[in-house]
C-alpha cells in the first residue's frame, strides 16, 4: 500500500480480519486506526453478525460503520477450496491474521496456523476464542456473556440483595479486543528481532479475570470471597452515585484521603474527619452508612449543575453519571476531539468514537467508515493476482461475493 501523511505507525502493514461479532473485528479496527491496511473476509452469504448488531438507520447498521472503519471487505467462503486459497494468498501478503472460530475449524478447512506459517513463516497469527485454544472448555461456545460470568464480574456486580448483574455492552469482547491489540505488537515486534512469525492465544475470559481484581489471590490467602455490594467500594468512602435536587445523578469518588476530608467539610460534616476510622479507606467504607447519609443528603437539596460547580470549587472528585445524549453534549468531550464525525455515503457525517489515543508524531486517523458486504473484492483479488475470468467462475461457485 501507499503510505499518505498522517496514516499513523503502522503505515505498510497489512493485517488480515477473518473474525466476528466483537473482540476481533474491534483489535482490527484498532490496528486500521493507526494506518494498518486492513482487509476484512466475510462469508458472501452471511457477512460478519456485527451487521446485525445494534440500531440501524434506513437500513444502514450503525455499529458496523465504526467496527469496520478503515477495513476493505471481501467477502469469500473459507470452506470452499476457493476461498481457502484466497485466504493462503492474503497471508503470503500480510503480517497479521486475526480469527476467532472454534478451535480446529480452520485446521478442518486446511488452514490451521501451520499451513498459514508454512506459506508465510512471518505472519503472525491471532486466534480469538472463548476459552483459549487448549483445555476442557475448548471446544465449547464462547461469548462475552460466559467469560462476564466466569470472571467474577457479575458475582461482584450489583445490589447486595439483587441478583448478579451482566454489563449492558460488550465488557469481555471489549476488553480482550483491546488486549488482542496489545499482544499483536508484542508478536510483531518480537518478529522485528527474529524473523519469525507466531500464534497468539487469546481468550475472552482471561483479560476480564485481570480486570475483576484479584479476587482469586485473596482467596487463596484469606479465603474471603468478595460480594456484591452495589455501588460502594469496600476500600473507600464516600463512593456512590447520589440522585440531585433536579433527578440527575453524580458519582462521588474518594480514593485518595485528602478528597475524603475535601468531601465532608464540603457537605458540611467536618466532624467526622477527626474520627479514628476516618483515616483509611477501608475503615471509612465500614461507616459506608454514616457517610452516604451525610453525602446523599447534601446533594438531595441541590441541582447537578450545582453540586458539580461546588465539588469543583472544593477540589473534589465528582462525575455526572451520563446517558448518550450527555456524552454527545459534553464540552470536554467535544473539545478533546473523543467522538468526531466521518462521512458516509448514504447518511452523511456519522458521529462515532475518534481513534482510541493520541500520538504527537504518528497519529492515526479514519479513512473510510464500514463497508457494505464484498465492496472490494474484485479489487482485492485483482491485486492477488486473480484474473476478471477467474472471479467471475468463483463467484459463480458461491466462493465470493
Amino acid at each position: 500500500m501507499t503510505a499518505t501523511p498522517g496514516d499513523g505507525p503502522l503505515t505498510g502493514l497489512r493485517v488480515i480480519d477473518a473474525s466476528t461479532i466483537l473482540a476481533g473485528p474491534l483489535c482490527c479496527q484498532l490496528l486500521g486506526d493507526y494506518g494498518a491496511e486492513v482487509i476484512k473476509v466475510e462469508h458472501p452469504q452471511r457477512g460478519d453478525g456485527m451487521r446485525g448488531h445494534g440500531p440501524a438507520k434506513d437500513g444502514e447498521p450503525l455499529w458496523w460503520k465504526e467496527i469496520s472503519r478503515n477495513k476493505r471487505t471481501v467477502a469469500a467462503s473459507l470452506s470452499t477450496p476457493d476461498g481457502a486459497e484466497l485466504l493462503l494468498r492474503l497471508a503470503e501478503r500480510s503480517d497479521v491474521l486475526v480469527e476467532n472460530f472454534r478451535p480446529g475449524t480452520l485446521e478442518r478447512w486446511g488452514l490451521g496456523p501451520d499451513v498459514l506459517l508454512a506459506r508465510n513463516p512471518r505472519l503472525v497469527v491471532v486466534r480469538v476464542t472463548g476459552f483459549g485454544q487448549t483445555g476442557p472448555y475448548a471446544a465449547r461456545a464462547g461469548f462475552g456473556t460466559l467469560a462476564e460470568a466466569m470472571s467474577g464480574f457479575a458475582h461482584l456486580t450489583g445490589p447486595a440483595d439483587a441478583p448478579p448483574s451482566l454489563p449492558a455492552f460488550g465488557l469481555a469482547d471489549t476488553v480482550c479486543g483491546i488486549a488482542a491489540t496489545a499482544a499483536t505488537m508484542m508478536a510483531l515486534h518480537e518478529r522485528d528481532r527474529s524473523g519469525a512469525g507466531q500464534v497468539v492465544d487469546m481468550n475472552l475470559l482471561t483479560p476480564l479475570l485481570t480486570a475483576v481484581g484479584p479476587g482469586p489471590t485473596v482467596y487463596d490467602q484469606l479465603g474471603v470471597v468478595g460480594t456484591r455490594h452495589g455501588n460502594r467500594s469496600v476500600n473507600n468512602a464516600p463512593r456512590n452515585t447520589y440522585r440531585t435536587a433536579d433527578g440527575k445523578w453524580v458519582a462521588v469518588s474518594t480514593s485518595a484521603q485528602s478528597i475524603a476530608e475535601r468531601v465532608m467539610r464540603l457537605v458540611g460534616h467536618p466532624e467526622v474527619i477527626d474520627e479514628p476510622w476516618f483515616a483509611t479507606g477501608g475503615q471509612r467504607a465500614e461507616h459506608a452508612d454514616l457517610l452516604d447519609a451525610h453525602v446523599g443528603g447534601w446533594i438531595a437539596q441541590r441541582t447537578r449543575a450545582e453540586v458539580l460547580a461546588a465539588f469543583d470549587a472544593a477540589g473534589a472528585a465528582v462525575a455526572p453519571v451520563y446517558d448518550a445524549a450527555d456524552i454527545v453534549a459534553d464540552e470536554h468531550v467535544r473539545k478533546t476531539e473523543m467522538l468526531t464525525t466521518a462521512p458516509d455515503a448514504k447518511l452523511g457525517d456519522v458521529l462515532m468514537h475518534n481513534i482510541m489515543w493520541g500520538m504527537s508524531r504518528t497519529p492515526g486517523r479514519i479513512r473510510h467508515v464500514g463497508r457494505d458486504l464484498g465492496a472490494d473484492t474484485d479489487a482485492v483479488l485483482g491485486e492477488l493476482g486473480y484474473r476478471p475470468e477467474d472471479i467471475d467462475a468463483m463467484r459463480a461457485r458461491g466462493a465470493v461475493a
